[in-house]
């Protein structure tokens, strides 16, 4: 199994060379990650070697001992969606299309349930109903929206207040490392409102986008979903609990496309 899992690893990280989006995390050996690629490098895409070193681990991992304990077997499973999600990664790096429901049942072991038009025509009524104003929904939810926005020079201390709250609120029914710390960052440019970096050791720089307009209940959503008890929480204890107390390995790196998204 530690063997497999090392295989694991080393293989994300080689789909990250030419995936820069691929490894969201990697916490584990420096000597495991490859060198950086050049340019000319990347222009030649390996699928075919990718797709045979996966295919190699799939039929190793199979030939694991079926009589294993429970948490082996549940170990074996996790490895098995994920070489699952990373095979379908690579096809789609090299080009390959899938219906939606196909990349996100491969990607994240989970499809996205389907509601026909009347049930959304519901919703938009229910909001009819309730907005105040004149004009259309979307209008007056706008409107509405609007006076909520949190003034640009009072976002950090707010978004401050706010992850330092649910981080007292989370110690109350979590235990986290002591060593367990975070830093904030105030980012332009990105297609994200906010993101949850994990560095290891658990510690964590979250960014948050100040291009766009920030609501008083979503700087509350985020401080709680990138921090406490959210992707920062996650991180330290899969490192803690699995990496560390376990040494199960292939907790030392975060593929992007993958059922652990799914459960972050």
């Amino acid at each position: 199994m530690n063997q497999a899992a090392e295989k694991f690893v080393k293989l994300t990280l080689r789909l990250g060379q030419y995936d820069p989006n691929e490894v969201d995390a990697y916490f584990g050996p420096d000597e495991w990650k490859p060198p950086e690629l050049s340019d000319a490098e990347k222009q030649t895409y390996p699928e075919a070697e990718l797709l045979r070193e996966v295919h190699s681990l799939q039929k190793e991992l199979a030939g694991v001992d079926s009589l294993l304990s429970d948490e082996y077997a549940l170990r074996r499973g996790f490895l098995e969606k994920q070489l699952i999600a990373l095979e379908a990664r690579i096809k789609i790096v090299g080009g390959h299309k899938y219906s939606f429901d196909e990349e996100s049942s491969l990607l994240l072991d989970a499809v996205a349930p389907n509601y026909d038009e009347e049930y959304y025509s519901g919703i938009l009524k229910q909001l009819d109903e309730i907005l105040p104003g004149k004009g259309s929904v979307s209008e007056r939810f706008e409107t509405y929206r609007n006076q909520f926005v949190v003034p640009p020079a009072l976002l950090d201390t707010l978004f401050t207040t706010a992850i330092n709250e649910s981080r007292r609120l989370t110690l109350k029914h979590i235990s986290l490392p002591e060593n367990e710390s975070f830093k904030v960052e105030y980012v332009t440019g990105k297609s994200w409102g906010a993101y949850n970096w994990y560095k290891g050791n658990s510690f964590s720089v979250i960014q948050v986008n100040t291009d766009l307009p920030f609501y008083i209940d979503r700087v509350v959503d985020l401080s709680s979903h990138e921090g406490y008890p959210g992707h920062h929480v996650f991180s330290t204890l899969r490192e803690e609990k699995l990496l560390k107390e376990k040494n199960w390995i292939e907790f030392c790196v975060y593929p992007l496309f993958s059922p652990t998204s799914f459960i972050a």
